[in-house]
């Protein structure tokens, strides 16, 4: 089994008993996500506070 394929196993495994298809499939978007950012971080995708902070006042405006 691939790497992917057993982390993906693993969390699944890791959900209570009745959780549901959404909760499931919401984990696994959250783990990807972590990891994407993890990857961008590590190659110096990154923006500063200050450079958020702008980005965001012009979505309120």
């Amino acid at each position: 089994m691939s790497s992917l394929k057993a982390r993906m196993a693993e969390i699944i495994q890791e959900q209570p008993e009745d959780a549901t298809y959404e909760e499931i499939m919401r984990e696994l978007a959250f783990e990807r996500m972590v990891e994407r950012g993890l990857a961008d971080s590590r190659t110096g995708r990154v923006i500063s506070n200050e450079e958020m902070g702008r980005r965001i006042r012009t979505w309120q405006k």
